[in-house]
């Protein structure tokens, strides 16, 4: 069976994110951080090279593939912002239609850049999400 390939890393997120290189995608993922850390109560983490995530789940797949996963996270791209609202398919339209200039892709949230959307908005967002991922994949301690 595969192993999951996106895993937490020892790297702290402060220092990647003092690696990006753009000023504008590096600040707004400083605020993405701090955002974040106060929405879920969570330290962040780094999954991978590039993701930044907060809190994690179990999850097992009818396959039998399982694994672990953070709830929700973020990653400041060359492109564009990525914020990962995980329950996926779930409808955040009426959400989204306040939000501002953005992308949606399954599980991913494309923004330029903080600038172009509504922060109360995004927030909203977010809790939104952990809100499904915890009907869905109740929190343990």
């Amino acid at each position: 069976m595969a192993e999951t390939k996106t895993r937490p890393t020892t790297v702290s997120p402060e220092d990647f994110i003092a690696t990006v290189e753009h000023k504008t995608r590096r600040a707004d993922a400083e605020t993405l951080l701090e955002m974040m850390k106060r929405i879920t109560g969570w330290e962040a983490q780094m999954w991978g090279p590039s993701m930044i995530g907060f809190g994690s789940y179990h999850y097992k797949y009818e396959s039998g593939h399982e694994g672990d996963f953070m709830r929700t996270g973020f990653s400041p791209r060359k492109a564009n912002l990525v914020v990962y609202i995980m329950p996926g398919y779930t409808d955040y339209g009426e959400i989204l239609s306040r939000l501002g200039k953005h992308k949606m892709g399954k599980s991913c949230l494309y923004i330029n850049k903080l600038a172009d959307v509504d922060l109360a908005v995004l927030e909203e967002l977010i809790r939104a999400g952990l809100a499904d991922m915890k009907k869905k994949y109740p929190e343990t301690a």
